[in-house]
């Protein structure tokens, strides 16, 4: 028989840790104010019409500005551009310009695009969900680029040892 964890989520976070999912790099603006962040919580929810889910933590800067827009790009971030995602969440956009340490584009809506991505899509948001320290924001993906035939994509084990900008 397995042996079951005492902590009540050990089993669940033993297998989210297991699955090892991508992570990704999500950038979005609001009239003038960029903001962008690492993100663990996203996945495709369905296949037509394509969407994709992509949570935000409540505490985080990106979130804010997230409020009062309606698109958001997300990036793949490879394993050979690490650092994207050591700035993106190590540093919170309360305090640093995110943008100004990186390469980067105007792409569609005036949504940040980063140069260095692997691949990315900017999507519409079509509807808000309350997760607790999350929020969800379902994407209508509209417009994208993948750069990399095969990018080895930059997983959970590759940042979980990054510290936080911000606590979750």
């Amino acid at each position: 028989m397995p042996e079951k964890s005492g902590h009540p989520h050990g089993a669940f976070d033993a297998l989210v840790a297991a699955a090892d999912a991508p992570v990704y790099v999500v950038t979005l603006a609001a009239g003038e104010e960029r903001a962008g962040c690492l993100v663990g919580f996203a996945s495709q929810v369905a296949i037509e019409p394509a969407r994709f889910l992509v949570c935000l933590s409540k505490a985080n800067h990106t979130y804010r500005v997230a409020r009062r827009t309606d698109f958001v790009a997300v990036h793949l971030v490879d394993t050979a551009t690490e650092s994207l995602a050591a700035l993106f969440g190590g540093e919170t956009g309360d305090e640093t310009d995110k943008f100004a340490r990186c390469a980067w584009r105007a792409g569609p809506h005036g949504v940040p695009v980063l140069r260095d991505a692997a691949a990315w899509f900017c999507g519409r948001i079509l509807a808000r969900h309350d997760f607790g320290d999350h929020a969800g924001l379902v994407l209508a993906p509209e417009e994208g680029e993948a750069g990399q035939p095969q990018p080895t994509a930059l997983r959970y084990h590759h940042v979980a040892d990054l510290k936080p900008g911000h606590p979750a």
